[in-house]
């Protein structure tokens, strides 16, 4: 604020980070107890939103290979959300919406009733569903399958063609960790490394580096009319659906990553605010719902065999199987086999609690190792070589702590620092992976 004062287009908004950023504070620290997870939890107790979760360490299922892997990573991800929620989920999103028909299997045993799936995952089912992506299917299973619908899909994830691209919104790139001069941003850098510091002063604008001053009311109108498109094009979407098929209400899945509203998009959450108050409004001519809602309402579903896919470029695994990634594999699969060994071998005994202990964190480093994040890193740019370190440390450690298990000679101190180090899942128990 002392640095903009004299600057009438910049000042106002320096002036509006620091409100936002001390609501931010205030709401986190005082309204939520630093427990955002509660605050979701409470939302969950009253009614207003359906919970659902995801695989232990997001690992991307269909390349994790032996079933027993799957079904521990499953299982983890499960027992974490009750953990925190006190329930179990009804649903869950499939890290990636990565599906094979194997994963039917162990999704129903553990009693996931429902799954995201890319459009073309339900679209090319055998047989073809009648309603397409637009009324849930069943599995052989019996677990119900969503389509995520491509319509609006591409009005608010395209940067181009979308809401997020519109030339008044907060340009993400511009951030003054890189526009301004070292010695005034250097107090606030991490080991003098430039990365973001969350203050953006300019808008998209258009295809040119010469980017304009934000607005901020003028980008909070722009938002109400993106809602208010939104929702009459859901309005004209489920009207024209219903003609199509009568017999039952059409269902129209929208999921977004978190990530891009407020982050990618900084206007996103002001957006899908907006959306839910037009949406519940009467005459909307849209009904908001649930996945749960939706299949507690007994229409029935086609059942039928999802098809093997995921989402991301080409929609068949590729982003995470590629040339600049698929090294990973064999490792990941030699060290999930080597857990494996060592759980079957004490699997029918007591063990003594250190090796108890060994074999659980090697559990949870196998989990950290089977993260779908290394492979999309390593794929995707500049942070390739911390992915492949992260990689390299968690499988070389479940090696060791394997063959320390299977040889009597567990290295405590060793196996002391990795639990501090590597700690996520604090009530893991190895028999998971039985």
């Amino acid at each position: 604020m002392h640095r903009t004062r004299g600057d009438p287009e910049l000042a106002p908004l320096a002036r509006l980070y620091a409100t936002t950023f001390a609501e931010v504070r205030e709401a986190f620290v005082e309204r939520y107890h630093r427990d955002l997870v509660a605050a979701f939890g409470a939302l969950a107790d009253a009614g207003v939103l359906e919970l659902a979760t995801t695989a232990a360490t997001h690992a991307y299922l269909p390349l994790l290979g032996d079933e027993r892997l799957v079904r521990a990573q499953l299982a983890v991800g499960l027992a974490e959300h009750r953990r925190h929620f006190g329930r179990a989920p009804t649903g869950m999103w499939l890290p990636e919406c990565g599906y094979r028909e194997e994963l039917d299997a162990p999704l129903a045993a553990l009693g996931v009733r429902w799954v995201v799936l890319e459009a073309h995952g339900v679209l090319f089912a055998t047989p073809r569903p009648s309603f397409g992506v637009y009324a849930p299917v069943r599995s052989p299973g019996g677990v119900a399958a969503f389509g995520r619908d491509p319509d609006t899909s591409r009005q608010v994830w395209s940067a181009r063609g979308g809401y997020p691209g519109h030339p008044d919104y907060r340009e993400f790139y511009r951030d003054v960790a890189f526009e301004l001069d070292e010695e005034v941003v250097r107090p606030y850098l991490h080991a003098g490394i430039r990365t973001n510091l969350g203050l953006k002063y300019r808008r998209i604008t258009g295809p040119t580096d010469d980017k304009q001053p934000y607005d901020r009311a003028r980008a909070l109108v722009r938002a109400d009319e993106h809602a208010a498109h939104f929702v009459d094009a859901r309005r004209r979407q489920a009207s024209a659906l219903a003609a199509l098929m009568p017999e039952r209400e059409p269902v129209v899945l929208a999921p977004y990553d978190a990530e891009l509203l407020g982050h990618w998009w900084y206007e996103g959450p002001e957006w899908l605010g907006l959306v839910l108050q037009r949406a519940a409004a009467p005459g909307s001519g849209v009904t908001l719902t649930t996945p749960a809602d939706v299949l507690a309402s007994g229409a029935s579903m086609q059942t039928v065999s999802p098809a093997d896919s995921s989402w991301g470029e080409h929609g068949y695994s590729a982003v995470w199987l590629d040339e600049r990634n698929d090294w990973i594999y064999p490792h990941l699969h030699a060290a999930g086999a080597r857990l494996l060994a060592a759980v079957d071998r004490f699997a029918a005994t007591t063990p003594g609690p250190l090796v108890e202990r060994a074999l659980t964190q090697a559990g949870r480093e196998l989990l950290l190792a089977q993260s779908s994040d290394w492979a999309f890193i390593m794929r995707s740019g500049p942070h390739a070589s911390y992915a492949e370190r992260r990689t390299r440390e968690h499988v070389a450690a479940v090696l060791a702590l394997c063959d320390e298990a299977l040889g009597g000679l567990i290295d405590d101190a060793t196996l002391r620092d990795l639990e501090q180090r590597h700690n996520a899942f604090p009530e893991l128990d190895w028999r998971v992976f039985t």
